[in-house]
């Protein structure tokens, strides 16, 4: 039986869920998209993310760790909807692979001073090497992905930090050069970075009094990871100015806070963040399908798939095909559907207040999904060919399990 968690080390565990290395990119990237006025796409998922943590809290406090998010949805809206879910959550992990590759490969580039070609073939090799180890059996054990989640916090503490003498009050101003609504455009890709919150589930077996327990590590995680994206924000832009729209924003702050040598410690970062952040969702993702389809050989066919559908968007981004921007756009609306459908389950499934709050983050997802434009057909394709088409996985009554992909081998660490 696995060591029962303390609250703190609860915490610390859902902090390592929630934050990844999307934080290396999206800020960035929302600040080239909107400017300055990004921080209200920042300010608005954190209230977004404040109700999910209420949402996930409740659910996890009724359903126990023997479920997950296409448990809960299965709960609330059928086996069929569960599936959707299952399907749109590791369609999401597929598109995403080749991306966090391409966040590695921009810092590594970015410290030779190469462009798009080097990032790319950067990207491929990381990509490659990953996806080789993980179908060998291979996977980043939870301690080291939790070290390399405490290095990735430290490097923005140093990063915002160091360079907080050199922000500037006139790179706030054109506040929103590119429109208001371009508000939403950026909430659409920052969304990436709030995926987490339903990690929780795989928590809750761990835990010696859950309904106690719960909302203070969601508390605790909530504080923690809201500072850390709104000084990261604030600091790109205040600091970095029209320069925060490069594909190594953090890179560029470590160099203005410790100078040179601050690139080479964030592609450093960013490659063992990349390997280990791949490994471990490819790996949860292929043991989630596992699960849901004993006897299938999942764990040899999902890293084939990863790869070859990395190296095409990859090629694609290579070409000038797709943009940093679709690339994310693409796992990010999965993300998104996949919470909608979510907190549409919670709304039916809960009462009172938390069934308010689901349905207020409901039409707030609903609301981000509208600016994620051609993205939506994928997800829609990806859910209604799993409503029709798939096997029923999921029992209405009794969810199979979804775990987080770093949360789900807590119980390896102790």
């Amino acid at each position: 039986m696995p060591e029962l968690l303390s609250t703190p080390r609860a915490a610390a565990l859902y902090i390592g869920a929630l934050l990844g290395p999307g934080l290396l990119l999206l800020p960035g990237l929302a600040a080239r998209l909107a400017g300055p006025a990004s921080i209200l796409a920042w300010a608005g998922l954190l209230v977004l993310s404040a109700l999910f943590a209420t949402v996930f809290t409740a659910l996890g406090i009724r359903f126990g760790s023997r479920t997950g998010v296409a448990g809960y949805v299965a709960a609330g809206l059928g086996p069929r909807a569960g599936r959707a879910v299952s399907w749109c959550f590791v369609t999401g992990v597929v598109l995403g692979a080749p991306l966090v590759c391409l966040i590695g490969g921009g810092y590594v580039a970015a410290l030779f001073g190469g462009g798009r070609t080097l990032t790319v073939v950067l990207a491929v090799a990381m990509l490659v090497v990953v996806v080789a180890l993980t179908a060998g059996g291979a996977r980043a054990s939870v301690a080291v992905q939790f070290g390399l989640v405490v290095l990735l916090v430290g490097l923005i503490a140093i990063a915002v930090v160091g360079s907080s003498g050199h922000l500037r009050a006139d790179r706030w101003t054109p506040f929103a050069p590119h429109g208001w609504s371009a508000i939403g455009s950026a909430a659409a890709v920052l969304m990436l970075s709030f995926v987490g919150w339903e990690a929780i589930a795989p928590m809750t077996g761990r835990l010696r009094e859950p309904a106690r327990q719960l909302p203070r590590i969601i508390g605790i995680a909530f504080g923690v990871s809201a500072t850390i994206y709104l000084a990261l924000a604030a600091a790109t832009i205040g600091v970095l100015g029209q320069r925060a729209g490069g594909g190594a924003p953090l890179a560029a702050l470590m160099e203005v806070a410790i100078g040179p040598a601050g690139r080479v410690v964030a592609a450093v970062a960013a490659v063992g963040l990349t390997l280990a952040a791949v490994n471990a969702y490819v790996s949860g993702a292929a043991e989630m399908l596992a699960g849901a389809r004993p006897g299938t050989p999942v764990r040899a066919r999902l890293p084939l798939a990863i790869a070859a559908v990395g190296i095409v968007l990859l090629g694609l981004y290579a070409l000038g095909r797709l943009s940093t921007a679709r690339l994310v756009t693409l796992p990010t609306t999965l993300f998104l559907t996949v919470y909608l459908l979510c907190m549409l389950a919670a709304s039916r499934l809960l009462r009172r207040a938390r069934r308010i709050a689901a349905a207020l983050a409901l039409l707030v997802v609903a609301v981000v999904l509208g600016f994620c434009g051609w993205a939506l057909a994928v997800a829609a394709g990806v859910g209604v060919i799993a409503f029709l088409l798939g096997r029923d996985e999921f029992r209405r009554n009794e969810p199979e399990p979804m775990r987080n992909p770093l949360l789900s081998r807590a119980g390896a660490c102790g």
